[in-house]
């Protein structure tokens, strides 16, 4: 938005103009300070503001504002919207519903970091103490696992990055809350869902015995490099055998790289030979390197991730898995930096399962703090839809610094029991 916008009266507004409210954000009853007018309910809430004279958007418009009308013709001057307007009682119940989410996301961000702390514990104890490390992973997975399975929604949230601790707790616990979340659209029974957890957080315990200029090299690997990589299953299942794994979880750990065309390793498996278990953690295993590869100059944005893996690598994972995975995480998973069809630019922060096109989106508005960005919910605003998405790096400065796109995609989850 510029300043150099024409300006207009309230009472040149009509149908068809594409409007800008310089006022703060809870001084309007509106869900964005800039948008197209569609009704004249929308003319008489915004002529009942009291501003003198507004910006407006030419290129965005269908029609030219209408002729200055006789001052002398004016009944009374504007008035403010009363209490009890329905847009502002809208607008205090979109305040309130922005609050109970922020204090969601905090509960978020407890759980998050005790569940990091969890993790570090379990990667700490696996030598010494494995069965002592197997024990806590399921007190872990199984907490994650009876909070998720209670008869609610489940929306994947994004999360900040100075929540997320070291990045290779944040992979495992990213891959066991997916894979969980993956399992129960899948309709897993609660003790299979623990098992998936449990697999998924453990999945990559060999690359403890690996190099660590292996294990953590941001280039592409050598073949001699590639070769050791390898070994990471086979010695993630030594490990297991110590810590007194089940066979499933076991089985997870063997096979998370391997694809059921068979081009994968280290076995070359097809998908008769993975269990259903198996095949639910390779795809989102695949998906989070994608997002958080060890160089981080490589990641794709969520939504790339998901496009690649659809339309290059399809081949590799289970069809069905795949599918529900996509309806898991959106077409726009959390941390897709999306523009509107509003003009207006936000980041994909949480996503259901029940409304993969409609996001929740945290909006760009310079009109507003940035501590106290607006965040809207698609579901609830019919007339915005995601136009497209964008690469980061596309962003205006002020854009970027405003959404502060994730330097590493962190997720956690959230549950909404329904009300009586």
């Amino acid at each position: 938005m510029s300043d150099k916008e024409p300006r207009i009266s309230p009472d040149q507004l009509c149908i068809g103009m594409y409007v800008h409210l310089d006022l703060p954000w809870t001084s309007h009853p509106f869900t964005f300070s800039s948008f197209k007018i569609k009704t004249l309910y929308q003319v008489a809430a915004i002529q009942a503001l009291g501003i003198q004279a507004l910006r407006y958007d030419p290129e965005r418009s269908d029609v030219e504002p209408l002729p200055m009308p006789d001052q002398r013709a004016r009944s009374h001057p504007p008035a403010t919207p009363a209490a009890d307007d329905p847009m502002m009682l809208a607008k205090r119940a979109r305040l309130e519903r922005m609050a109970a989410r922020q204090a969601k996301i905090q509960a978020c961000e407890r759980a998050l970091v005790s569940s990091g702390h969890a993790v570090k514990s379990i990667t700490q104890s696996l030598f010494a103490k494995p069965k002592q490390a197997y024990a806590e992973a399921g007190e872990l997975i199984g907490g994650i696992a009876d909070t998720m399975l209670v008869d609610a929604d489940v929306a994947i949230q994004l999360m900040a990055d100075k929540v997320g601790g070291e990045d290779v707790y944040v992979h495992s616990l990213n891959v066991a809350i997916l894979s969980m979340i993956l399992g129960r659209e899948l309709k897993a029974p609660a003790p299979t869902l623990k098992l998936i957890g449990l697999g998924a957080l453990l999945h990559d315990i060999g690359k403890s015995e690996l190099p660590e200029r292996v294990a953590r090299k941001a280039g592409a690997l050598t073949p001699a490099e590639m070769h050791v990589f390898e070994t990471h299953p086979a010695k993630g299942v030594d490990i297991a055998r110590n810590m007194g794994v089940a066979p499933e979880v076991r089985a997870i750990i063997e096979q998370h790289h391997e694809h059921v065309d068979g081009s994968g390793y280290p076995r070359k498996l097809t998908g008769t030979q993975m269990s259903l278990l198996t095949r639910i953690v390779c795809l989102v295993n695949a998906y989070d390197n994608l997002c958080n590869p060890v160089d981080p100059k490589q990641a794709l944005t969520p939504h790339e991730a998901l496009s690649l893996i659809y339309g290059q690598r399809r081949s590799h994972f289970d069809a069905t898995v795949l599918t529900t995975f996509v309806r898991s995480v959106g077409i726009y998973p959390p941390g897709t930096v999306v523009a509107l069809s509003n003009g207006t630019m936000g980041m994909v922060v949480s996503v259901n399962s029940s409304r993969p096109l409609k996001p929740t989106v945290l909006v760009y508005d310079p009109a507003v703090p940035k501590e106290g960005a607006i965040v809207v919910d698609l579901e609830q605003e019919p007339d915005v839809t995601v136009a497209s998405t964008l690469r980061p790096q596309q962003l205006p400065a002020a854009v970027f610094d405003y959404l502060s796109p994730r330097k590493r995609t962190t997720y956690h989850f959230s549950t909404e029991t329904p009300g009586p």
